[in-house]
């Protein structure tokens, strides 16, 4: 482990004399790729600074306790002994897990997808449910949000809905979301009192950039309409609405919130981009099956996640066996120990490859 923290701190130095260079300073990309690891590597080297010291300084307390010492300056000693031994076994923990692999995609902006599942019009009243959850943990965040493509029910609800999502470490916050949502509550559309299962799936895909993802405008088809609200009802009569279809792959994005038809043209490459990107990252996946099997879950959509039980007062993450008897603030966006408890699984099941 030592060797690999002193080639993270040689490395974080090379990075500091690169970022200044006016050649990489003069590629925009090069300077910003660069930037995101000498960031990545700071905690690293703050710990293992910190590290070295507890180190220093207790070497320096078991020689001080070889000396002949008045009874009562021994026991102080030997009580910062303990508080330095202590202190050293946290930061080994922090090195070990500041030295496991980084997902790249851990600083990207998130574009995060939302669609009713089982449950007809209440799957889609979940659905905003869940909508208002994520927007609420990003504004605790102090993230930005920005809806990019919805298609709402006359009720509230939402057949589909399309988030982006921008801030620092977004993805590594919310790529553990993906998957099915389940609510036990008893509908607002139901007279007889009945609790209801109902389901909707969230999918979070890590923001594309144009360098990563090629899209050939010869590989698009791209189709206007008029935009329509809730009910199949005409709230335009310019053709802003934009549909583009990726022709080898089959993938559909349709933008139809904003009134410029550039704009949703815009936003539709976005998604498009980022769904592209994931597409690749699945196959990435699929090839590393194995490594994949021991990470939290496998964020497919199929797979079961989270159960949000109103008459409980209860939320159970299903992939940790987590529960918190606390549903109206985790909707409110209050999912911070369930976010963190996710990432730290993920941590302890790759932590065994790191010596």
């Amino acid at each position: 482990m030592l060797d690999k923290l002193e080639a993270a701190v040689k490395r974080f130095r090379e990075l500091e004399k690169e970022i200044a260079d006016p050649e990489v300073l003069a590629d925009h990309n090069r300077w910003r790729e660069l930037v995101r690891e000498h960031a990545r590597l700071g905690p690293l080297v703050d710990a293992y600074s910190d590290y070295r010291r507890v180190c220093r300084e207790l070497e320096e307390a078991r020689e001080l306790l070889q000396e002949k010492l008045d009874p009562e300056f021994r026991k102080l000693v030997e009580s910062e002994l303990d508080q330095l031994a202590e202190r050293k076994e946290q930061l080994v923990r922090q090195l070990r897990e500041l030295l496991l692999p980084p997902d790249p995609r851990d600083e990207r902006n998130v574009i995060l997808e939302i669609r009713a599942g089982t449950g007809g019009e209440e799957a889609a009243l979940f659905a905003a449910d869940l909508l208002r959850m994520y927007v609420r943990y990003a504004e605790r965040k102090g993230w930005q949000t920005e809806i990019l493509s919805s298609s709402p029910t006359d009720i509230g609800g939402f057949k589909e809905v399309i988030l982006m999502v921008k801030g620092r470490r977004a993805y590594s916050h919310l790529k553990f979301e993906s998957g099915v949502h389940r609510v036990q509550r008893v509908p607002r559309t139901e007279s007889q009192g009945r609790i209801h299962t109902s389901t909707a799936t969230v999918a979070v895909l890590p923001e594309a950039e144009e360098v990563e993802v090629e899209i050939k405008p010869e590989d698009l088809s791209i189709d206007t309409f008029c935009a329509s609200g809730p009910g199949g009802q005409s709230v335009n009569t310019t053709y802003s609405a934009v549909r583009i279809t990726h022709l080898p792959t089959g993938l559909v994005v349709t933008c139809q919130d904003e009134r410029s038809q550039h704009k949703n043209k815009e936003r539709a490459l976005k998604v498009l981009r980022a769904r592209l990107l994931a597409k690749l990252q699945e196959q990435r996946d699929r090839e590393l099956a194995a490594q994949r099997r021991a990470q939290v879950g496998t964020a497919e959509r199929s797979e079961k996640v989270r159960t949000y039980n109103f008459p409980q007062n209860r939320v159970t993450d299903h992939r940790i066996g987590l529960t918190l008897y606390r549903l109206e603030s985790v909707l409110d966006g209050d999912i911070d120990e369930i976010v963190q408890a996710l990432v730290e699984h993920d941590q302890v099941n790759r932590l065994g490859s790191v010596s």
